[in-house]
C-alpha cells in the first residue's frame, strides 16, 4: 500500500531536504505532496525533486497556513485527492523582522556561552510580530494554529482503525518555557513571538498524543539544531556576504564541540527522515527528537526530555479548541455577509 506524505513549507530549507531524503529511500510506494504557500517556488522545488527520482509521485498544493481561508481550502483539496495520510510533516515556520543585538553577540562571542548563543539565539534575537487579516498574531497563526487547524480538518484521513498516522512538528533549540504564557498564547505581550510559538508546538505535540492515540493518530517533535536556511540569514539581512563566508568557518569550528551545529538542511532533517522509519507506538510523547551531527560529519538522532508538563498542555489544548471554534464562526458570518451583499440571483 502506497504511503501518503504531505509536508508544509517543502520549497526549501528542511523541509527540501526530507523530501529528497524521503524519495531516495522510496520512490515507487510513496505519494508526496508538497503544501506551500509560494506555488512558482513549489514548481521549482518539484522540479529539483523529479529531476533526482523521475518515477516519484509529486504533488503540489497551495496552502498559507497564515491564513484562515487558506487552510481550510487546501484540507478541502487534500480530502478531495486522498483517502488517507500517512505522515504529516507540519514544517512551515516563520521569523518575521528578527532584531539582532550586536552588542549582545559580541558580548557572547567572546564568553562561555558562545555556542548556546548560536545554537539557541538566545540573548541576541527578538522578533516585531504583527496582526494578520483573521485578527490573530502573524507568527502564533503561521508556526502554530493554522497547523492545528489544518489537523482537525483532516481528522478523517489521519484517523482510521487498524493502522498508525504520524505527526512531526519542526521545532526549534529556541522553545523556551520563559517566552511562553498561557494567558498570552498569541504573544501579543511579549519580544519573542518565535520561541513562544515553538514551545506551544511542544505543548500541543503532547496534547494531541493525548487525545488523539486511541485513534491511531500519534505526534512527534523535532528539532533540526543550528541550520542555515533562509530563515538563519533573515537574522541578519544587512549582514554583507562577505562576513557571512567569515562566519562559516567559525561555525565550522564550533561543530568540534558540539553536536547541535547539523549546519545542512541535509543534516537538520536527520530527526525528521529517522521519525519516518520508527513505529509511532514505540516514540516518547514527552522527548523532542534532535537531529545531531558529530566533528567528522555524521549524522544521528537523539531524544532529549522537553520541559513541558501534562497540565498546561492540555490548557492549551483547549484554548486552541476555543479559538478554532471564535475562527470558524466569524468566518462563517463573513460568508454569510458576503452572499446577502451579492444579493438573489447571483453566483
Amino acid at each position: 500500500m502506497n504511503k501518503v506524505v504531505l509536508v508544509t513549507g517543502a520549497n526549501s530549507g528542511i523541509g527540501l531536504a526530507l523530501c529528497e531524503r524521503i524519495l531516495s529511500q522510496d520512490t515507487e510506494g510513496l505519494q508526496l505532496c508538497l503544501a506551500c504557500r509560494n506555488m512558482r517556488r513549489a514548481q521549482a522545488a518539484r522540479c529539483a525533486l523529479l529531476s533526482s527520482h523521475p518515477a516519484a509521485q509529486v504533488a503540489l498544493l497551495q496552502m498559507d497556513t497564515s491564513s484562515v481561508s487558506s487552510v481550510l481550502a487546501a484540507a478541502q483539496e487534500v480530502k478531495l485527492r486522498y483517502n488517507r495520510l500517512d505522515y504529516l510533516y507540519l514544517n512551515a515556520g516563520i521569523m518575521p523582522n528578527p532584531q539582532f543585538d550586536v552588542k549582545g553577540f559580541f558580548k557572547g562571542l567572546f564568553s562561555s556561552h558562545i555556542i548556546t548563543m548560536f545554537a539557541t539565539g538566545e540573548g541576541i534575537l527578538t522578533q516585531k510580530d504583527c496582526v494578520t487579516p483573521d485578527g490573530l498574531q502573524q507568527v502564533f497563526e503561521t508556526n502554530l494554529f493554522g497547523h492545528f487547524l489544518l489537523i482537525r480538518e483532516l481528522e478523517p484521513l489521519l484517523c482510521h482503525a487498524g493502522r498508525t498516522s504520524q505527526l512531526i512538528w519542526t521545532s526549534s533549540s529556541n522553545a523556551h518555557r520563559s517566552a511562553f504564557k498561557l494567558e498570552d498564547m498569541q504573544h501579543q505581550r511579549g519580544t519573542q513571538p518565535y520561541s513562544s510559538s515553538k514551545y506551544a508546538s511542544d505543548l500541543l505535540s503532547l496534547a494531541l498524543n493525548t487525545h488523539y492515540n486511541k485513534q491511531g493518530l500519534y505526534s512527534s517533535v523535532i528539532c533540526p539544531g543550528f541550520v542555515m536556511t533562509n530563515l538563519t540569514y533573515s537574522i541578519l539581512p544587512s549582514f554583507p556576504a562577505f562576513l557571512w563566508t567569515l562566519l562559516m568557518p567559525v561555525f565550522w569550528l564550533i561543530r568540534m564541540f558540539t553536536n547541535t551545529f547539523t549546519l545542512t538542511p541535509y543534516n537538520g532533517a536527520e530527526a525528521l527522515f529517522w521519525l519516518f522509519k520508527q513505529k509511532p507506538e514505540s516514540l516518547d510523547p514527552q522527548a523532542k527528537y534532535h537531529s545531531l551531527t558529530s566533528g567528522l560529519g555524521n549524522n544521528y538522532t537523539q531524544p532529549r526530555k522537553m520541559d513541558i508538563d501534562l497540565e498546561t498542555s492540555d490548557a492549551l489544548y483547549e484554548k486552541l479548541r476555543q479559538l478554532e471554534s471564535e475562527v470558524r464562526k466569524k468566518l462563517k458570518e463573513k460568508q454569510n455577509v458576503c452572499r446577502s451583499s451579492a444579493g438573489p440571483g447571483s453566483s
